[in-house]
């Protein structure tokens, strides 16, 4: 009885480690709760630069990884760019704000 209560707790303990090693975060991947933390951001940003007259939402692709956002897409201005920017920066839980707009 006493080895099958010791081959039971390791079993156990065997499948918690492998479930908290799941969920781990590693340079290249996040997360679960990263990545819910990262697609918040994202809507956040977007939501901002939708709310900003002078952009233009469906040229701006947004995305968000570890806080680090990155806009993408086509401006009609180097002060869009600068604005997509600035507006971005300024979201709650942006960490850095890489900004490959493209002046078209």
């Amino acid at each position: 009885m006493e080895k099958l209560y010791r081959i039971l707790k390791f079993m156990v303990c065997i499948g918690l480690m492998a479930a908290f090693l799941g969920c781990a975060a590693t340079q290249t991947k996040q997360s679960t709760g990263g990545y819910i933390d990262d697609s918040v951001i994202t809507t956040k940003v977007k939501t901002a630069i939708f709310e900003e007259p002078s952009l233009k939402t469906l040229q701006i692709n947004v995305k968000t990884f570890k806080g680090t956002v990155q806009l993408s897409g086509f401006v009609d201005s180097a002060q869009s760019v600068k604005k997509a920017g600035e507006v971005a920066g300024s979201v709650e839980g942006v960490k850095a704000v890489e900004n490959d707009l493209v002046v078209k």
